[in-house]
């Protein structure tokens, strides 16, 4: 039976149940909800993510500052967000392929080591001032290429190490950290330049990688399943990987889902402009700097509290109302003339976004068999990189024509619109439960 049109998820691989597993009372009902980490490969990873959160961060910002004190030129910092994304997208495809075939284990030790040998060449280059922007474009391309084949065998290897009624609490752990170090990265970067200056933020992020590298040692091996028969990780194989997205509705949506929220209501590329003119009077810089931090900081807060909505069962609905909340959230923002109401607006929108991430991922682990998970969670890294990209032209082609607050509020209403449209008209989504 196709899980996806009967609103069952099948059952998660088997991890070592808990007798401390029982209902929670009390504060602990709505307080994130750690019982992933009562698994101890599950915990091993998860650690490892909180120190690696941050040091990626300090290599993101690291590039495009060196680029720009080389060139002096903001289109070469774009040129090179470029150079990042295509390897990244090209890998991150070709990773879910080769993680349903190999043990996902052993794929994570090669491609961390590859990311931690690369921060390692970045150090090298800033501090014998090699000054190439060329170096770094080439370097930053090998990177993401071992983070597209990493980032697949990475999430498709959860639902391994926890049951599936934890599926959703360990995505929200998960991301939690993710956005946690989205926050805390760049401040600490720039926080550190000045001290130790550039080179060295390539230097940690390889000492954070040493980490993420001793936690995978340490996990049992993740092989095929016994049942999984042996094939090729080739183009016949990714493609088989969209035809089963195609059969199977709920994780079409789930795809879909993320890509009207992104594409749609991911504003960011009219921030800059918004603090120099909508709010202005609050200082330029204050502006930005908050409204680059508003979401991240939102999704966050959602994790912290994410006891109030991991153990839903209902994960289409949690999907379309998170949705349809970050598309309102959108609206609000882009309605606002006062600075601290967007932020408010804005750490919504985040939360909202938390929630949609966390039960999209439930979906994607939970309706896809072993075999397919990696080719699935190639796909989702594609979409997650990919649709806020896709939204900087939209937003940025829009906010020109219509102004700012007009394109934001417009395609926070077309969020809502599309997605209770999408609801309405496929059921799929809205009956899936677990």
């Amino acid at each position: 039976m196709d899980t996806s049109e009967s609103g069952t998820a099948p059952t998660a691989d088997k991890a070592d149940a808990s007798p401390r597993d029982r209902p929670r009372r009390g504060r602990h009902r709505w307080a994130m909800d750690t019982r992933p980490l009562r698994r101890p490969a599950y915990r091993r990873l998860w650690s490892s993510t909180i120190v690696t959160a941050v040091g990626s961060q300090l290599t993101a910002v690291a590039v495009p500052k060196q680029i720009y004190d080389i060139t002096g030129s903001s289109a070469w910092v774009g040129y090179a967000s470029l150079a990042g994304l295509v390897p990244m997208v090209l890998f991150a495809l070709w990773g879910g392929a080769v993680a349903d075939t190999v043990d996902r284990r052993k794929l994570l030790l090669v491609t961390n080591s590859g990311i931690a040998v690369t921060s390692v060449l970045f150090w090298l280059q800033a501090v014998t001032g090699l000054d190439s922007v060329a170096v770094l474009m080439v370097l930053l391309a090998t990177q993401q290429a071992f983070f597209g084949l990493n980032a697949p065998a990475r999430n498709a290897s959860v639902a391994r190490l926890v049951p599936a009624d934890e599926l959703a609490a360990a995505n929200a752990l998960g991301s939690t950290v993710m956005q946690t170090g989205l926050v805390a990265g760049p401040l600490l970067a720039g926080a550190l330049i000045p001290v130790i200056g550039l080179p060295e933020l390539y230097l940690l992020d390889a000492v954070a990688l040493c980490v993420t590298l001793w936690a995978v040692v340490r996990l049992p091996a993740l092989p095929p399943l016994a049942s999984t028969t042996a094939r090729r990780a080739g183009v016949r194989e990714i493609a088989e990987g969209f035809r089963y997205i195609s059969r199977h509705k709920v994780l079409l949506l789930s795809f879909l889902a993320d890509v009207i929220a992104m594409v749609f209501g991911m504003p960011r590329a009219l921030f800059p402009q918004l603090a120099a003119e909508t709010y202005a009077s609050y200082g330029e810089g204050l502006a930005l700097g908050l409204l680059f931090a508003a979401i991240p900081i939102g999704a966050v807060l959602g994790g912290l509290f994410s006891g109030t909505f991991s153990r839903a069962r209902r994960h289409g609905w949690m999907v379309i109302g998170a949705v349809v909340a970050w598309g309102a959230a959108i609206t609000g923002f882009g309605l606002s003339g006062s600075l601290w109401l967007a932020v408010v607006f804005l750490a919504v929108a985040g939360v909202a976004d938390m929630v949609s991430m966390v039960f999209r991922g439930a979906i994607l682990l939970s309706a896809a068999t072993d075999e397919m998970r990696g080719r699935m969670q190639g796909v989702f890294t594609v979409v997650v990189a990919g649709g806020p990209r896709l939204a900087d032209v939209l937003h940025g082609t829009a906010g020109t024509a219509f102004g700012p607050r007009a394109a934001v509020a417009g395609g926070g209403l077309l969020v809502v619109a599309v997605m209770l449209g999408l609801a309405a008209g496929v059921p799929a989504l809205r009956r899936y439960r677990i």
